[in-house]
């Protein structure tokens, strides 16, 4: 418990000191995994609304990918990542490997599934009657997409906590393709893991701790939007 209360200690010492290395680790935390969920949305969303409302072929077995990306460990992510990014890889020109491009790469790919599918489970949800309504009221494709997504705002907004909760929390593929470099790419997860394996405890407590708030802040204001949204009026 003395371990523990410590750790809970240092991270407001952290926070409340102006640490600059834990700042600075704080800081491309958040850059790394809001920059990978915004990708993952931007992709993730239109090829969710296809799978879910287009037929072609191959959409099962498209559906069924994502499914399976979801439960993808991520070092596997990581391992195929480092592998198109190693300097004889197909990539590997672009210098890329070991920056947090990299890391944002395979966070990306991490959380697109997640949103692929669940954009498409939200959407499929969604009453028939209310397409053929829109189809009626002579909206284009794109205005009845729109008004598609936001009947299914709620799901949507849980799957966007959902993508930035697998990545935020991430450790694996991270590390493999960002290399935990001090001041480079260093993320609390990695910094968590190397403090723990120097011994480290009460830092590493510290570095979960501020993992922890960050994720609870951006759940929470999700969460507020989407409560909010459901108040009555």
């Amino acid at each position: 418990m003395d371990v523990l209360f410590g750790g809970f200690a240092d991270a407001i010492r952290l926070l409340l000191s102006g640490d600059e290395d834990s700042w600075s680790i704080t800081a491309l935390t958040l850059r790394v995994s809001l920059t990978a969920t915004a990708i993952a949305l931007l992709v993730g969303l239109p090829l969710g609304a296809i799978v879910a409302l287009a037929r072609f072929p191959g959409r099962r077995i498209l559906l069924a990918a994502a499914n399976t990306g979801m439960g993808m460990p991520p070092v596997v992510v990581g391992l195929f990542v480092t592998v198109l990014l190693w300097r004889s890889g197909p990539l590997g020109g672009l210098g890329l490997l070991y920056t947090p491009t990299a890391m944002i790469v395979a966070q990306a790919a991490i959380a697109t599934p997640i949103v692929i599918a669940l954009v498409a489970a939200a959407l499929q949800q969604v009453d028939p009657d209310f397409r053929v309504q829109m189809r009626g009221l002579g909206a284009t494709p794109i205005r009845a997409l729109v008004a598609l997504l936001g009947e299914a705002r709620l799901p949507l907004l849980a799957g966007a906590m959902a993508a930035f909760g697998a990545v935020v929390s991430e450790v694996g593929a991270a590390q493999m393709v960002g290399g935990n470099l001090v001041g480079q790419t260093r993320v609390l997860t990695t910094a968590a893991v190397l403090a723990t394996s120097r011994g480290q405890f009460s830092l590493a407590i510290a570095f979960g701790m501020i993992l922890l708030l960050i994720a609870f802040g951006v759940n929470l204001s999700l969460t507020l939007i989407q409560q909010q949204r459901t108040a009555p009026r």
